[in-house]
């Protein structure tokens, strides 16, 4: 099996130019916990709710939420991104993707085809292939399978 059998295609992104508070709303609004960081269509970077959490000052530290917003709309993602992310082609096996999220301990690694963006592979996509070969494998009992 290959990586664009099974990678996600409809992809949420940011450019390197839009501001932390971009992403923090990205976040806030989905379920994501990654995204991929563009200039044009080409990738240059992720950024994760981790490091925007990371990145913006602390409410504890006695800032006001004006302050902490102000920080976040001046803030550029590609302050706080990981630069040259790990990624695949499509026509990669499944087994290296599993391989090096589980190796590198990433969360998600961009599919790149002919310099630009066409996917990604998150754990979450990992997790959900394992459920699907456990359940076509028949490897299941009855009544221990979650809705799904």
């Amino acid at each position: 099996m290959l990586v664009r059998e099974f990678m996600t295609t409809d992809v949420t992104s940011v450019q390197e130019t839009d501001s932390l508070l971009d992403a923090r709303m990205v976040f806030v609004r989905s379920s994501f916990r990654h995204l991929p960081v563009l200039r044009g269509k080409a990738l240059v970077g992720v950024v994760t709710e981790h490091d925007v959490k990371q990145f913006a000052p602390s409410l504890m530290s006695g800032i006001s939420p004006e302050e902490y917003n102000r920080v976040l709309e001046t803030t550029p993602i590609s302050r706080a991104m990981t630069r040259d992310p790990v990624t695949l082609r499509p026509d990669q096996p499944v087994f290296e993707a599993a391989t090096v999220l589980y190796t590198r301990r990433l969360g998600c690694l961009p599919v790149v085809e002919n310099g630009e963006m066409v996917g990604i592979v998150t754990t979450t996509d990992m997790l959900r292939l394992l459920v699907r070969m456990i359940r076509d494998q028949g490897l299941v009992t009855e009544g221990s399978s979650p809705a799904a």
